[in-house]
């Protein structure tokens, strides 16, 4: 076969979920992801919103005959030898579409080849095919190294947040909002007597703005005494999709290199935006008014290809307290306005 060796490696990513600015909610997915030559092989599909099979809520049972049909273990769940590469996040029906692709052994190597969209049982090279990526051809060693790393590791993500704050009806409202899209919230005003083994399964603690000094003290202590490292939010304002978006960058552990948006700066009318491979952004503006009502208005979105860019601002949705969020498919960042 004519493909060139590529490397083979695996890395944690995520589909960020969120309250979007229509109301809409966009579920949380925490996956583990294909890295071909040092790169998400995500990032080369331009943008997709998709996840792999290796997704982390999946029954354990599942996510080891998915490890195990990648590893050629079991037969191949499409005709022609087709596997499932990237489905889509909120149901992995093959209806919505997939990238799918043929994975054969060659020798002691593997060989990724054929890449497709596909929507029904046959795939349609000529008309879907992915012609610029693949073949790949992977070490057997470090191929199965790779995969069968994911059958003995601690698949806990701590997808769990603490919410501490002083406006009682704000927290129930976010604790609601994150627990539809994945994430599990418990609201407390005292950390100290929560026990150990119990703090270990948050990934982040949220305070309202209204929380003093001391009283954050007292719980990074709580946690430090149980030895558990934890992300940290200043909620920005008392509004539910800002909120949300600051937990979800929190819980994202992901080194840089691993994710689609990098930079977002707010200042002088212009969002400054950074993105590793072309993809869709959306920016959304929330502000207070004077009243303290919630405006949100939708400032962009579209194809941003790999790079800087400048996003210039209507004065009308970022006048007085005002806050950007930009959102990629696997990424989400958000800034105050700077006045």
């Amino acid at each position: 076969m004519s493909a060139e060796y590529a490397t083979f490696g695996l890395a944690p990513a995520m589909r960020a979920g969120g309250v979007l600015a229509n109301g809409d909610y966009q579920v949380h997915r925490d996956f583990v992801d294909f890295i071909v030559d040092g790169r998400p092989l995500l990032f080369q599909l331009s943008d997709l919103d998709a996840v792999s099979p290796l997704a982390s809520d999946v029954p354990p049972a599942i996510f080891t005959a998915q490890v195990q049909s990648l590893l050629l273990e079991a037969e191949a769940p499409l005709d022609g030898g087709r596997y499932v590469i990237y489905g889509c996040p909120e149901c992995q029906s093959l209806e919505c579409g997939a990238v799918t692709a043929v994975i054969e052994k060659d020798g002691d190597d593997y060989v990724w080849r054929d890449f497709a969209w596909q929507t029904d049982e046959h795939a349609d090279l000529e008309l879907n095919g992915y012609h610029g990526i693949g073949p790949f051809r992977f070490h057997g060693a470090e191929y199965r190294g790779a995969l069968g790393s994911l059958l003995d590791a601690d698949s806990g993500a701590r997808r769990r947040v603490l919410l501490i704050g002083a406006r009682v009806a704000v927290l129930a409202k976010l604790a609601a909002a994150l627990r539809t899209i994945g994430i599990g919230a418990d609201i407390t005003q005292d950390a100290s007597g929560v026990p150990a083994d119990e703090l270990r399964t948050y990934g982040a603690v949220a305070f309202g703005r209204a929380v003093g000094e001391q009283e954050r003290a007292a719980v990074r202590q709580s946690f430090e005494r149980a030895g558990v490292e934890v992300a940290y939010v200043d909620g920005l304002a008392p509004i539910i999709p800002l909120l949300v978006a600051q937990i979800e960058h929190a819980l994202d552990r992901r080194a840089q290199e691993q994710r689609r948006l990098t930079r977002l700066v707010a200042a002088d009318g212009e969002a400054g935006i950074e993105v590793t491979s072309t993809c869709r952004v959306r920016v959304t503006a929330y502000r207070l008014d004077r009243l303290y009502r919630t405006h949100a208005h939708e400032v962009f979105d579209g194809i941003l290809e790999a790079g800087r860019h400048s996003v210039p601002l209507d004065p009308k949705s970022v006048k007085g307290e005002s806050f950007l969020v930009a959102r990629t498919s696997g990424s989400v960042l958000v800034e105050a306005m700077a006045r």
